[in-house]
């Protein structure tokens, strides 16, 4: 392992920070804590411009290198936390009661804040470095907020990298899958508006709950009956709310979820076959059912020669050896992917220990990665803006 020194050396001040984040996690667009840390740290690492609000709580820091240059490269971290109780029992977990920073969002924002540490130091390019701290990643909107406010306007990039931790168990290790790499992701609601009775007499209702229930199953005939054998795509169900009493046939149920695609063709063969299923539905039990669909999502696509370069550059730091180019795509979504519709770039998991997955309350992100995470940011600007 090749660390940076500067970061190597600062690995215990990394540390304090991530678990001080961790500690006082904060919900997308609420970030204004974590924040005014990220502003404080990069104007005491001698950063040259920091920028705070936009995209509301979203944080840009502009290293210039010591050799002209007019490249410029973005690299970016997300800052925000999830609506989950911690159950870890870490002596830093979260003093926020039902928030957590299960994702490891506060490890992406303390490599951040390293590389910037060490390129503020070196200015060992020739160019711009753009420290982008983004709020809201999880399923808010962040990166769409930041570049609705001007993020490439004001701070033009020639392109752009993103990381995120790896729950593996192989510490150490970087992979990349080239071309599609995350899921894109529409959400959706559903509500049945039926007509609710005494429950001593459904005859009398028009049951929402019947017919909620019958809808979840035909949603899913969407995927194994519309959409092409070898075309990934996942329809969840994932909430079904209705009633509040044991002797009431409710008036209405709701349905909520989401689906993921890798085609934009896909997500639109999915959203007009559920239209589609709702009208039917609707006319066949003579009730109105509403659909509100919405893309919150891209499809997050890797530009291969950038990723080929950011492995490069993470070569540099753990060992070719520890490199893998060919990861599969994964179904799961990531909103870096609109940054990447409008810049060119790659995004990469960076292994670690413990083998919790994301979003579980027991989640655990091994603090021994942030100097390897930070150095690879840190390098990928290197090895881009050479003389």
């Amino acid at each position: 392992m090749a660390v940076l020194p500067i970061i190597e050396a600062s690995t215990d001040e990394l540390t304090e920070i991530f678990k001080d984040l961790h500690a006082h996690p904060e919900i997308g667009f609420t970030e204004t804590r974590t924040a005014g840390i990220v502003a404080d740290k990069l104007r005491a690492y001698g950063v040259d411009e920091v920028h705070v609000g936009i995209g509301q709580t979203g944080v840009v820091g502009i290293i210039r290198g010591n050799r002209e240059g007019a490249r410029r490269v973005g690299v970016r971290a997300d800052m925000d936390a999830l609506p989950i109780t911690e159950e870890t029992n870490l002596a830093y977990a979260s003093t926020t009661p039902g928030v957590m920073h299960a994702c490891g969002h506060d490890g992406h924002t303390t490599m951040l804040l390293g590389a910037a540490k060490h390129l503020a130091a070196t200015r060992d390019f020739a160019g711009t470095a753009v420290m982008i701290f983004q709020p809201a990643e999880e399923g808010l909107g962040g990166a769409r907020g930041m570049i609705k406010d001007g993020l490439f306007d004001r701070f033009p990039c020639d392109e752009v990298y993103g990381m995120h931790n790896s729950p593996n168990g192989a510490a150490g290790t970087v992979g990349i899958c080239k071309g599609a790499a995350m899921a894109g992701a529409s959400f959706f609601d559903i509500t049945v508006q039926g007509k609710g009775s005494h429950a001593a007499a459904p005859h009398q209702s028009r049951d929402p709950l019947v017919i909620a229930s019958n809808l979840v199953g035909s949603l899913q005939t969407i995927l194994s009956r519309n959409v092409a054998p070898l075309d990934t795509c996942v329809l969840s169900v994932t909430q079904l709310h209705a009633g509040a009493a044991y002797n009431v046939v409710p008036d209405t149920a709701m349905l909520a979820g989401t689906i993921r695609y890798f085609k934009d063709e896909v997500s639109a063969l999915a959203e007009t076959r559920m239209r589609e299923l709702c009208a039917g539905f609707a006319v066949a039990y003579g009730v109105s059912i509403n659909v509100d669909v919405r893309n919150v999502f891209d499809v997050l696509m890797n530009d291969h020669d950038l990723s080929d370069a950011y492995m490069d550059a993470a070569a540099d730091i753990v060992g070719r050896e520890n490199i893998s180019d060919t990861d599969q795509p994964a179904t799961g979504s990531e909103d870096f992917a609109d940054m990447l519709k409008v810049i060119p770039g790659a995004y990469c998991r960076v292994g670690h220990s413990g083998t919790t997955g994301l979003h579980n309350p027991s989640f655990f992100l091994d603090p021994e990665v942030l100097p390897v995470g930070a150095s690879i940011m840190a390098r990928i600007v290197e090895r881009r803006l050479v003389a």
